[in-house]
C-alpha cells in the first residue's frame, strides 16, 4: 500500500482544497461575534498561546479543543467556530496553538498540551472534557495514557478523540516523516494505543466515510483501550467536526454527556 495516498485526505474529500478558507472565515466570524479571550499564553514559545470563550452564565465546566494538521500545520485561528454547540450549552472552550513539527517534536507538542490545558483549567472551575481532531485527536488521546499524570486528570468526565492517528508506526513509511521525524522509539511512546487507558470515559468518533486507514486508526485504539467507537454516517475526514457547531449534535451531546 502508498501511505502518502491512503494517508493523504483533499485528494479524495469533493472541494477538499476549499475547506481550510471555509474554516477560517467561519472562525473569525465568530470570534468577531463571541465572548472571548484571546492569546493567552501558557508557555514562553510564541505559539504557546491559548483562546478561551466563555458562555453567557456561570460555565458548568471546560471544554478543550485541539486541533489536528498532522503536527505540522494549522493552529487555533481556524477553529473558533467550533466552540459553539458547547458554549451554547453552557461550556467554556478553550483552544491552543502549539508548535509545530520539524520545530519540534511530536512528544514535545504532547508536553505543550499538557501544560495548555493546566493554564485553561486553572481559569474554569468544575469538570473538564476533550476533544481533539486528527493528530489532535491523538493529543487528547495521550492525555488519557498512563505514562503521564496531570494533577488535573481527577476532573476529567471525558475525552472524544475525532479522526485520531492513534499509532503512529505507519507514518514513518510517509514523506511526511521527512518533516515529523518520527523514529521507531518515538512512534512506541507517542502512539496512544500502546499505553494503558487511566480509566478516564473515552468515546473515539470517526466519520463512516474516512479514508480506510482513519476507520483503522479509530478501531485500533477502540479494541485496545475497550471503548466506544462511533462511526458517524455520510461524513468524511474534513466534515465530521462540523457537528461540534451545533448543541443538539450526537457530537456535542457524546462530549458533554
Amino acid at each position: 500500500m502508498n501511505l502518502d495516498e491512503a494517508y493523504a485526505n483533499a485528494a479524495y474529500i469533493p472541494g477538499g482544497e476549499e475547506y481550510p478558507a471555509r474554516w477560517l472565515a467561519a472562525a473569525h466570524a465568530f470570534r468577531d461575534g463571541s465572548t472571548g479571550e484571546l492569546d493567552l499564553r501558557y508557555g514562553e514559545r510564541p505559539r504557546m498561546v491559548f483562546d478561551l470563550f466563555h458562555p453567557g452564565r456561570l460555565a458548568k465546566g471546560l471544554v478543550v479543543f485541539v486541533h489536528g494538521g498532522y503536527w505540522m500545520e494549522g493552529d487555533k485561528s481556524y477553529w473558533s467556530h467550533l466552540a459553539a454547540g458547547p458554549l451554547a450549552q453552557g461550556w467554556a472552550v478553550a483552544m491552543p496553538s502549539y508548535d509545530l513539527c520539524p520545530d519540534v517534536r511530536i512528544s514535545d507538542i504532547t508536553l505543550q498540551i499538557e501544560t495548555a490545558i493546566a493554564c485553561a483549567a486553572a481559569r474554569v472551575p468544575g469538570p473538564i472534557r476533550l476533544a481533539g481532531h486528527s493528530a489532535g485527536g491523538h493529543l487528547v488521546a495521550r492525555m488519557a495514557c498512563a505514562d503521564l499524570s496531570p494533577h488535573w486528570r481527577n476532573r476529567f468526565e471525558q475525552i472524544v478523540p475525532i479522526s485520531p492517528v492513534a499509532e503512529l508506526g505507519p507514518l514513518m513509511q510517509t514523506t511526511m516523516n521527512e518533516t515529523l521525524r518520527i523514529s521507531r522509539e518515538e512512534a512506541m511512546f507517542e502512539s496512544p494505543l500502546r499505553h494503558d487507558s487511566v480509566g478516564v470515559p473515552v468515546t473515539v468518533w470517526v466519520g463512516a466515510e474516512e479514508r480506510p486507514v482513519f476507520l483503522d486508526q479509530a478501531r485500533w485504539l477502540a479494541d485496545a483501550w475497550g471503548v466506544e467507537r462511533v462511526v458517524a454516517p455520510g461524513r468524511h475526514h474534513f466534515d465530521v467536526i462540523e457537528d461540534l457547531t451545533d448543541p443538539d449534535s450526537a457530537l456535542v451531546a457524546t462530549l458533554l454527556g
